[in-house]
């Protein structure tokens, strides 16, 4: 009877990807991020997902510059503003407030320190890696962006932006609500790719044993 086989169908604790014990919520932060991403609120998720499809419908289809895109889109916001203003005082509308428009220092000093905290996470993150602390981790990195140059080479870099960022959208919330089966798939992947690298090890060692001649044991 296979071994290997009785060990994928022992019953215990749940192996999450990556070995993550904690759920994904929680993993990607828990904050607003996270619940865009997994699609908690649907409809913020699937502006963004429409809003980037239009980015590269634009520049990609219709092939626009982006130039030409800002100022289409300034020229566009200053006609309805204007037409705003001014048919506020014949059809009775509200006119634009411009206060509620304008950024508030709290909000401009909140989004920065958001980003100076993002940014130093990533910082630390990288270098944490990059010093070879964790060498799954540096091994995994190195191979993946190997594996995005190479991708990156034969599409173009918007092509390849608006498909990391599909998967952004998407990938989480797939693995989130099949998280179980895909990492029991992963785990056993894991397994049997750890098992065929063994076994090279072994076979390579053995390899590089030296042998010594065959005596004859006819006299």
């Amino acid at each position: 009877m296979d071994s290997s086989s009785d060990s994928d169908n022992v019953s215990g604790p749940p192996r999450r990807l990556f070995g993550r014990q904690r759920p994904i919520h929680a993993a990607l932060g828990g904050g607003k991020v996270a619940d865009v991403v997994l699609w908690r609120d649907s409809r913020v998720s699937a502006a963004i997902l429409i809003g980037i499809a239009a980015i590269w419908f634009l520049f990609e289809v219709v092939e626009y510059n982006l130039v030409t895109l800002l100022c289409h889109l300034i020229i566009t916001t200053m006609l309805v503003i204007f037409i705003w203003s001014s048919g506020a005082e014949f059809f009775n509308w509200n006119p634009p407030n411009i206060r509620k428009i304008i950024l508030q220092d709290s909000t401009s000093r909140d989004v920065a320190s958001s980003l100076h905290r993002t940014c130093n996470q990533l910082l630390s993150n990288f270098l944490y890696v990059a010093s070879g602390h964790d060498p799954k981790v540096f091994l995994l990195t190195i191979v993946s962006l190997w594996v995005i140059s190479v991708i990156g080479s034969s599409i173009s870099s918007l092509n390849l932006l608006f498909f990391g960022l599909l998967c952004l959208e998407t990938l989480p919330f797939i693995y989130e609500k099949y998280e179980d089966e895909v990492d029991h798939l992963a785990y056993k992947v894991n397994r049997r790719m750890k098992k065929m690298y063994n076994k090279l090890i072994e076979a390579e060692i053995l390899r590089k044993i030296p042998r010594g001649p065959i005596k004859d044991k006819n006299h």
